[in-house]
């Protein structure tokens, strides 16, 4: 099947096509997790019906083409062919259920926000821009249970229910970002991973940290979420790039 065929023949193409540059670029700066991690990408009004990538495949083969469509009230989805990690489907199956504001949604284990995450203190306070950039911003969850399955999913998508906590700092786990779609929650999953990167490396120094008062953490916050087109263009650029190797992200 030729790509121009296959486009035609396949829904939410454009989506598919963002969504899948998200998944080759996180896998190229090593925030996966070998055949573990998920994204998925609501494509309906309600919220319900979503992309996801297949189960237990790498980050570096996933394409427009193979990704999953699902819908999260279709009880039956784990009893049929190709159905999606388990883990996968309770956490994003139910956050995609409950939330209907979690359009876009990103976990993965990437090694400083997991760290962060495993701290007794998983706080990050505002010590540069990127670190005030989450001010107030996120949600610690601290009762991990296990692997996350469908009880465990319900039990965090209940902790989303704030449109504007969106990012997840998992108790002993890792990090979940939602976002309006696959640029915003790509860009935010970035800086957070950037920012959880600085403080940790920050704490290694032993030395005192240079903390910013909570009306300059607010006000930068606030202005780099009322930045013009950021996320757009740091996808786009992605794109780009991988435009230029002649990748099949896009197939």
């Amino acid at each position: 099947m030729t790509v121009t065929n296959l486009r035609a023949n396949i829904d939410h193409w454009a989506e598919r096509v963002d969504l899948a540059a998200t998944f080759r670029w996180v896998e190229r700066l090593n925030m996966h997790e070998g055949v573990a991690n998920h994204f998925s990408l609501a494509v309906n009004p309600e919220g319900t019906q979503f992309l996801m990538n297949p189960n237990q495949m790498h980050f570096a083969r996933v394409k427009a083409s193979n990704l999953l469509f699902l819908d999260a009230n279709n009880a039956d989805v784990m009893n049929q062919p190709g159905a999606p990690d388990p883990t996968a489907w309770g956490l994003h199956g139910s956050i995609h259920r409950h939330c209907p504001h979690a359009r876009c949604v990103m976990h993965v284990h990437s090694i400083f926000a997991t760290v962060l995450a495993s701290l007794a203190d998983s706080t990050m306070p505002p010590i540069d821009q990127n670190t005030a950039t989450f001010f107030n911003r996120y949600v610690i969850d601290q009762e991990f249970g296990g692997l996350a399955f469908e009880s465990e999913g319900e039990r965090c998508a209940s902790m989303l229910s704030d449109p504007k906590k969106k990012v997840m700092i998992m108790g002993n786990h890792g990090v979940l970002v939602i976002g309006s779609d696959p640029a915003d929650a790509f860009n935010r999953l970035y800086y957070f991973e950037r920012a959880a990167e600085t403080y940790i490396r920050a704490l290694q120094t032993g030395q005192p940290l240079r903390v910013l008062s909570d009306e300059i953490a607010e006000k930068t916050a606030q202005e780099l979420e009322d930045y013009p087109d950021q996320a757009e263009a740091h996808l786009r650029e992605i794109k780009a790039l991988l435009d230029a190797e002649s990748s099949d992200y896009a197939t």
